[in-house]
């Protein structure tokens, strides 16, 4: 029997977001969600840029669809990277992404972040994917529910995304599928506020395009404040002529290219082949050549070269040294930096990530160390401790941030579960300790 897959894709920028971060795409052979993070490091960048490398796998797939999906997740990082060093006020950007190959009888998933892939057979949802995120970790152990996931404050701290830096490490897996069974695959703006129950009796129905509607109209009315992205399928019998392929959300512009277009002196491929075209090998072999330079000359480009060598050198330490992060008081405010906690006269060796609205006071016993500037290996940990300082549990025992008790930074990091404390909240005006950093 041979199966084939009706599609439908919708992407909206939401009731609150300027823009749309989202990317979406949907073909014969594919389907892809990426949720792009960052902010003014430009998401749409990095969602636009991993779902343009991966939408080369709509094609029908060989044996070893899984290696080729991780091979190709694998070049996004490397394409992302690129982008980010040939413009470093992207730096920041990241994306997440959950794509599956569908090969006639089973999807080879690969799936990296917080968007989610489910599939509904016999009325029956259920989620393929698992969240990369801190609050599913505590989920997974037992500490919270998925009612309690939905609502915590740190919900939206991812643990694994594209981001150009870090080795992608995507879950890699099969499902097998038969006729009948529908497909979702959403960002966290339509998963975020759906619950489970909600999506079920949303995925029944005809035409998929209303499918789809009716899912993005339901997660902005049930109050979703990101980007909401959606791409649903039906596996079906019969080999039916392939459907147009649809791209949705920051991939439809492809704003990855566009900025190679910039005044920045960036060639994008197609100049590079207009270039080629324009050049005569000929011309090029029997031109006039410039007569041979003096001693001077060589001894000029040796200097150079050492030059070079050293300028290469500090280069790839100076990037070494942004690859942490540290807390310290900025314009009366805690903020978070990328970078080293030292100032040069000509080398930026620092750049602001985050403010809060909490004051040096608000660090209590960690005032000094905030004060001098406090280092941390992730954007996360940086966060985190900001807010555990600022709002420390209210248990009379519990480990403050730097103690050893045993347990990871992220379980000091989040307050217990279980009957808490009465005392009066003590949050400083103008921030939230229940507010998620």
């Amino acid at each position: 029997m041979t199966l084939s897959l009706r599609f439908a894709a919708l992407s909206d920028v939401g009731r609150v977001r300027r823009d749309n971060q989202d990317s979406g795409y949907v073909g014969p052979h594919l389907l892809i969600i990426a949720d792009g993070v960052g902010g003014a490091a430009r998401g749409d960048i990095a969602s636009s840029a991993t779902v343009d490398a991966l939408r080369k796998l709509d094609a029908a797939p060989g044996n070893d669809a899984l290696s080729e999906l991780a091979a190709t997740i694998h070049l996004a990082h490397d394409r992302l990277a690129e982008i980010v060093e040939a413009h470093p006020d992207l730096d920041g950007t990241s994306t997440t992404v959950s794509a599956a190959i569908f090969d006639g009888t089973h999807l080879r998933l690969g799936h990296i972040g917080d968007s989610r892939a489910y599939l509904l057979r016999d009325g029956l949802l259920r989620q393929l994917t698992s969240d990369h995120t801190l609050v599913q970790s505590l989920v997974d152990e037992g500490r919270i529910t998925e009612e309690e996931a939905r609502v915590h404050p740190h919900r939206n701290l991812i643990l694994r995304a594209v981001d150009g830096v870090h080795d992608p490490e995507p879950d890699l897996f099969s499902v097998p599928v038969q006729a009948g069974d529908r497909l979702l695959f959403c960002s966290d703006g339509c998963s975020g506020v759906l619950e489970p129950e909600t999506l079920t009796a949303l995925l029944v129905g005809d035409p998929l395009e209303d499918v789809a509607a009716r899912l993005v109209r339901s997660s902005l009315e049930a109050g979703s404040s990101d980007n909401v992205t959606v791409v649903v399928a039906e596996v079906v019998e019969g080999d039916d002529p392939p459907a147009r392929p649809l791209v949705v959300g920051a991939a439809a512009s492809t704003p990855h290219l566009l900025i190679s277009n910039e005044s920045t002196g960036n060639l994008d491929e197609a100049d590079v082949d207009r270039l080629a075209e324009a050049i005569d090998p000929e011309a090029i072999r029997y031109a006039p050549q410039p007569p041979p330079r003096g001693l001077w000359l060589r001894r000029l480009l040796a200097v150079l070269v050492v030059l070079g060598l050293i300028g290469a050198a500090g280069w790839g330490a100076y990037r070494v040294s942004q690859n942490g992060y540290f807390v310290t008081e900025s314009n009366g405010s805690i903020a978070v930096f990328k970078g080293v906690n030292i100032d040069l006269p000509v080398v930026k060796m620092h750049t602001l990530v985050r403010t809060t609205d909490f004051t040096l006071e608000d660090m209590g016993e960690f005032a000094d160390e905030v004060r001098d500037g406090k280092d941390f290996t992730t954007l996360a940990l940086a966060i985190g401790f900001v807010y555990q300082a600022a709002c420390p549990t209210t248990d009379a025992g519990a480990a403050t941030p730097t103690q050893d008790t045993g347990r990871t930074f992220f379980d000091r990091l989040l307050p217990p579960i279980g009957p808490q404390s009465t005392t009066p909240d003590t949050s400083p005006s103008g921030a939230s300790c229940a507010e998620a950093p």
